[in-house]
């Protein structure tokens, strides 16, 4: 999850000693594109094995654990539910039992999700609307906000709930999402794609906000265990506006997103009322969507500058270029491309990209 990453980054800058549990290496090249690769130990495995929290919360010695983990996306949990469940469901129990056996854990933040509250009549979300999420990315994320709060309650583990709307900014390298993907595209002189009509809207959140909001929970922590908040901007831009915001921030004058109208099991509307977290943990965001999208596509630009086959990649297979990627890449793009492939070492490249669909696009 985006901010799993950015996390560890501030934790790191702050002086702690920070674990994570990586999976797949597609986790590593995150941690390698914010930095701290090195700076972090990193325990190989999947937090659906059932002892692998444990050992790591004991041999580590940690006291406080960020339970990020999760299948995040919403197209790959509607084409495969069951793994889904068992990452964020399964998953969550076995962090949260762990943690309640394990003798120096002192708290515990729970990533739920804005999608726990499904479609709801009345907006903005609040604390004390229902969680009546019935997709499958929404239903996991209510299992976990339960079971979560159901730790806090039944075992006394000190545990606190965030309910973060959807987090974009550096670091995310997964160009099926929509933020990410529109910035690259638009970079490259290419249309962006939009999955949905361009109608839904979503709240926006930038990814220093929402690792503000994870460390000021867990100082809250235990008095306010057992409780949840609301982790948002209380604003809903629409895929379209939002699109349209990224190609200004690039400057790309010419670009327009092709709409598929294709995306299914996502909620239409969704944005969030933060003031308990203002009011309890003192926080607010301080970046609003001009601002975040500014230091996102700076940051892309840099990252890619010097990622050269992740630009080339989609036309080498085409070899159909666009003007606007003529523009971009200048004489690069006028040879051949299979004398550019033979220049550049791909191998692998395709298989490092992530090709699931993304949420809220």
């Amino acid at each position: 999850m985006l901010a799993h990453f950015d996390s560890r980054a501030e934790l790191v800058e702050r002086g702690a000693s920070v674990v994570g549990v990586l999976r797949d290496s597609s986790g590593l090249r995150q941690l390698e594109a914010v930095g701290i690769a090195e700076r972090v130990e990193l325990v190989r495995g999947s937090i659906t094995d059932p002892g692998l929290a444990l050992r790591t919360l004991n041999e580590y010695e940690v006291d406080t654990v960020f339970h990020l983990a999760a299948q995040a996306l919403v197209g790959v949990a509607n084409r495969s539910p069951i793994s889904t469940f068992e990452s964020n469901i399964a998953g969550t129990w076995h962090v949260l039992e762990a943690a309640r056996l394990a003798p120096m854990v002192q708290r515990v933040v729970v990533a739920s999700s804005d999608k726990a509250y499904g479609s709801q009549a009345v907006l903005p979300y609040t604390e004390s609307s229902s969680l009546a999420g019935i997709y499958p990315y929404d239903a996991s994320k209510v299992c976990t906000d339960v079971l979560a709060r159901c730790y806090a309650t039944s075992f006394l583990l000190p545990v606190a709930v965030l309910r973060c709307a959807n987090i974009y900014g550096p670091g995310d390298l997964n160009w099926s999402r929509l933020i990410p993907g529109t910035i690259r595209a638009a970079l490259m002189g290419q249309n962006p794609v939009i999955r949905s009509d361009g109608t839904p809207e979503r709240d926006y959140l930038y990814l220093s906000d929402a690792v503000e909001a994870y460390l000021k929970a867990a100082e809250h922590l235990p008095d306010q265990s057992g409780a949840a908040f609301n982790i948002g901007t209380a604003r809903g831009v629409s895929v379209n506006v939002l699109v349209d915001e990224i190609l200004v921030a690039v400057g790309t004058a010419g670009l327009k997103p092709r709409i598929l109208g294709e995306a299914r099991g996502e909620i239409d509307r969704q944005f969030l009322a933060s003031d308990k977290a203002h009011r309890i943990l003192g926080w607010s965001p301080e970046f609003d969507l001009i601002e975040g999208l500014a230091l996102t596509v700076d940051w892309y630009r840099n990252y890619l500058a010097g990622k050269p086959s992740l630009q080339l990649l989609d036309w080498i297979h085409r070899e159909d270029f666009t003007e606007g990627y003529i523009r971009a890449m200048g004489d690069v793009a006028r040879r051949p491309a299979r004398d550019l492939a033979s220049k550049l070492d791909l191998r692998g490249v395709e298989r490092s990209l992530d090709v699931g669909s993304g949420s809220g696009a």
